[in-house]
């Protein structure tokens, strides 16, 4: 009988010896283990920009890897939530000419997004049909005026968390109040909602100026990036000293590196941006949004935006930016990737009424992760999870955020790691870790 049981004994060694070295190998990268035996990790991935037509998305070529990676979310045994930090779907990244809508709704819209990138939106269905899956999604820039019951329409049953207002939403995963996830185009002078601006013109409207400048940028993309000489009204800083003016003339500027960069070959003062979308019904030139002077030195203006740089601090609290960042840092720090990064430490890490200690952000398409310390001294971390799109130039795509929360003892962290996709093979990019 003893011999016997030796015997069982040594087998069932070696069964479960071969389980666990078929489920984790030295040398593959495979976070989403297919043998494990609980459910605890929290992916993030953002800043997909799937469009409406793949003749223009941005996000096209990277389809089948996008798939084949929510395959492998669904078929994994270890996770327990995906979270979609927004631009999921893309109403701004459209050329200029082209009318977002074609004369129809935003139902048609999203509809005609979901035709579009089927596969994707297949492989979504199930894993939120399957319930085995938490699928959370807050919104963007690029999908800022996509309404929850749009959504609904292509992804029934997802769990969108929004602020009240449209556009927005911050998102903590149950049981984990110290980590915050969100968008982090709230910050952001070009990007975030703006209710007041264009009233007049789109009564309703909460679009940001970031909409006109995509419109335009993808308008470059579409003419073949065309190397074109630009040659722009001069506007020179208000000799009156106005802060108005001064924030204005910032303002300008941002346009002026916008115009320089994205050169397209329509003249500016043709009407080529059609819009129809979120209260606007007219098109559009690229003057209608360049500042303007009639004179060197003095009063500058604009036609659509009039009055934006006056409006910065109400439209923050509108936005629920806790901590209020002054217009000439927000508008000339709008391109910049880093102010985006170090608005995680300044609206949370270092805000007293916060006690976040890990925030991830997506919006600026650079993944990174930076550690830091908050009001407390105590270590906090900010991930930026990249994108998806088939062209980041100059850095990755196709990246994404795990989240491992530490076990219920004295010693164990949170790990917080960000991966690559590119090949369909999985890399890792940086890591970190926190005890909460």
């Amino acid at each position: 009988m003893k011999t016997y049981q030796k015997l069982f004994s040594a087998l069932f060694v070696i069964l479960i010896t071969g389980v666990f070295l078929s489920c984790e190998k030295p040398h593959i990268i495979n976070p989403f283990r297919k043998c494990s035996m609980e459910r605890e990790l929290i992916v993030v991935i953002s800043d997909i920009h799937l469009g409406a037509d793949l003749a223009y998305a941005e996000c096209k070529d990277n389809l089948p890897a996008l798939e084949e990676f929510l395959t492998q979310i669904r078929e994994s045994a270890n996770v327990k939530e995906l979270v979609i930090a927004g631009d999921l779907l893309d109403e701004w990244f459209v050329p200029a000419p082209v009318d977002t809508y074609r004369g129809k709704d935003q139902a048609d819209f999203v509809k005609r997004i979901a035709e579009a990138n089927k596969g994707v939106f297949d492989v979504l269905k199930k894993i939120i049909r399957e319930k085995r899956i938490l699928v959370t999604y807050v919104p963007g820039n690029h999908d800022l005026t996509i309404t929850e019951a749009s959504v609904d329409l292509i992804l029934p049953g997802i769990n969108q968390k929004r602020d009240p207002e449209l556009g927005l939403g911050t998102y903590s995963p149950v049981g984990y109040p110290k980590i915050v996830i969100e968008h982090g185009h709230r910050y952001n002078f070009f990007c975030s909602p703006d209710p007041y601006s264009n009233q007049d013109v789109a009564p309703g409207t909460i679009l940001p100026p970031g909409y006109f400048f995509t419109r335009i940028a993808a308008q470059y993309v579409a003419q073949g990036h065309p190397s074109v000489e630009i040659v722009l009204p001069p506007v020179t800083p208000n000799t009156s000293g106005d802060e108005s003016q001064n924030l204005l003339y910032a303002y300008w500027k941002m346009w002026e590196w916008t115009l320089t960069n994205f050169t397209i070959e329509d003249q500016f003062d043709e009407d080529i941006i059609v819009t129809n979308v979120n209260g606007f019904t007219g098109s559009y030139s690229v003057n209608d949004v360049l500042p303007y002077q009639e004179t060197p030195g003095g009063f500058i203006d604009v036609n659509l935006y009039k009055g934006i740089q006056d409006t910065w601090m109400q439209r923050q609290a509108h936005n629920h930016v806790p901590v209020p960042i002054p217009a000439q840092q927000a508008i000339s720090g709008s391109a910049l990737a880093s102010e985006t990064d170090n608005q995680a430490a300044e609206q949370y890490f270092l805000n007293p009424k916060s006690n976040v200690r890990i925030v991830v952000f997506g919006h600026s398409h650079v993944p990174v992760i930076l550690s830091s310390f908050d009001h407390l001294q105590q270590k906090s971390i900010y991930v930026n999870s990249g994108t998806w799109i088939d062209d980041n130039p100059k850095r990755t795509t196709m990246n994404f955020v795990v989240i491992t929360p530490q076990k219920d003892d004295c010693c164990s962290k949170t790990h917080v790691r960000l991966y690559n996709f590119e090949n369909e093979v999985i890399t890792l990019m940086a890591e970190d870790s926190v005890r909460l």
